[in-house]
C-alpha cells in the first residue's frame, strides 16, 4: 500500500455530501458507471449459462474468442486477428493494473502513460515497482525514443477528456516503440462512442500495416453494453505476448466465470443494443453540453467517449464546489494528473431525469 496514492474518490466525499443536501437530491456525474439496464439478450444468455459447475477456461471459449474477432472486424475494420490471440479479462481495470507485473516489469523499468489519464495506468506501474513517464500526443514518440520505456499506454478515445488520436499519431508512437523495443497497449474501451471524430484502433491496418508485433488492444463491454457489473473485457494483438499473458494468468487463477463468458459472447455478436445505448448517451450529451455552455463553461476535446471535459478557467476544486452547491457532482480534473487541474470531468452516465435536473439547475 505504501507504493500507492490515496484512492482519489475518497477526496470527493465532502463535495458529494454537499451535493446530496440539495432539496431535489444529488445528480452524480462524477463516475462513468452505467445506469441503464443490461440488454435483455445478454441477461438471457447469463441465465442460460448459469448451470456451470466446472472450472471455466482461462483462454475463454472458442465461441467467445470468435465473437471478439468478428466484432473487431465488423465494427473496427481490424484484420489479421486470430481467435487464439484473444484473451478474456475480468474487467479491463484488472488488466490495466496488473499488466506491467504480468509482463515481468519491475524496478529500473519504465511505463509511459498519457499526462492526463485514467489513474490505474500509473497504479499498474507502481504495483510492479516500475517508474512512470508522462507523455503528451505531440511529444510521445520523442519521449519513447529518449527514455526507452518497456511499456507504452495509449488511450483513444481518452478518459477523461475524450480526445481522439489520429492514425498518424498512433503510427508515430508505434514506430518509436518498435525502435525502443517497447510493447504498446491501447485502451480502446470508448471506441464505439464517437461523436465528432472517427477513432481508429491500434490494430487497424492503417496504423500498424497489418503487423501486430509488440501491440495489444484492450476492449471492455462495460460502456457499449452496460456490463460494468459483469466484469467483461478482453485483450488481443501480438500472439506471442498474449500467449505469455495466458500462461501467467493460468497460474494466477485469473479466469472469467463461464456464465459471463456466455453473456459476453452474445453481447459481442449483437450490435443493435449498442447502437440503442449510444443514442441514449447522445441525447444526454446534447442536453448537458448546452446547459454547461449556457452556464459559462468551455468544453475542450470531448469528441468521443462518455465525458464532457469542462472548465471555468479556475482551479478544478473550486468548480467542483460550485457544482456541488447546485446538487451536481463532477470529478476534479487533477484526479487524472496535474495537467487536468483546471477542468472537471462531467459524465453522461446518469438517467434522463437526472440529466434534465442538472440542466435545470445550471440554467437557474
Amino acid at each position: 500500500m505504501r507504493k500507492l496514492p490515496d484512492f482519489p474518490w475518497d477526496r470527493l466525499a465532502p463535495a458529494k455530501a454537499r451535493a446530496g443536501r440539495h432539496p431535489d437530491g444529488i445528480v452524480d456525474l462524477s463516475v462513468g458507471t452505467p445506469v441503464d439496464s443490461v440488454p435483455a439478450v445478454v441477461q438471457e444468455a447469463l441465465r442460460a449459462g448459469s448451470d456451470a459447475p466446472g472450472y471455466p477456461l482461462t483462454h475463454g471459449t472458442p465461441a467467445l474468442r470468435a465473437a471478439a474477432v468478428g466484432w473487431m472486424g465488423r465494427r473496427l475494420g481490424v484484420t489479421g486477428v486470430e481467435p487464439v490471440s484473444v484473451l478474456p479479462v475480468i474487467g479491463t481495470k484488472e488488466l490495466v493494473a496488473w499488466l506491467p507485473t504480468l509482463l515481468g516489469l519491475g524496478p529500473g523499468d519504465a511505463v509511459a502513460i498519457p499526462a492526463v489519464a485514467y489513474p490505474t495506468y500509473d497504479v499498474g506501474a507502481r504495483l510492479a515497482g516500475a517508474d512512470t513517464l508522462l507523455t503528451a500526443p505531440e511529444d510521445a514518440p520523442d519521449v519513447i525514443r529518449a527514455r526507452r520505456p518497456k511499456l507504452v499506454w495509449l488511450n483513444s478515445p481518452a478518459n477523461p477528456h475524450g480526445r481522439v488520436s489520429s492514425a498518424a499519431e498512433l503510427r508515430a508512437v508505434v514506430a518509436a516503440a518498435r525502435e525502443a523495443g517497447a510493447v504498446v497497449v491501447s485502451d480502446e474501451c470508448y471506441i464505439e462512442l464517437a461523436w465528432e471524430a472517427a477513432p481508429v484502433s491500434l490494430l487497424h491496418p492503417e496504423v500498424c500495416g497489418g503487423d501486430h508485433a509488440g501491440l495489444l488492444a484492450v476492449h471492455s463491454l462495460s460502456k457499449r453494453s452496460n456490463l460494468a457489473g459483469y466484469r467483461a473485457g478482453f485483450v488481443t494483438g501480438d500472439a506471442a505476448v498474449v500467449a505469455e499473458l495466458l500462461e501467467v494468468r493460468k497460474h494466477a487463477g485469473l479466469i472469467m466465470p463461464q456464465p459471463v463468458q456466455d453473456a459476453m459472447t452474445v453481447a459481442l455478436g449483437d450490435d443493435a443494443h449498442a447502437a440503442e445505448q449510444k443514442e441514449r448517451y447522445r441525447g444526454r450529451r446534447v442536453v448537458l453540453r448546452e446547459a454547461l455552455e449556457h452556464a459559462g463553461f468551455r468544453i475542450d476535446h470531448s469528441e468521443a467517449g462518455l465525458y464532457l471535459w469542462s472548465t471555468r478557467d479556475e482551479d478544478c476544486w473550486t468548480t467542483v464546489d460550485w457544482l456541488a452547491e447546485r446538487g451536481i457532482l463532477a470529478a476534479p480534473g487533477d484526479f487524472y494528473g496535474v495537467a487536468g487541474a483546471r477542468h472537471v470531468r462531467v459524465a453522461l452516465t446518469a438517467t434522463d431525469e437526472r440529466v434534465a435536473a442538472a440542466a435545470d439547475r445550471l440554467a437557474a
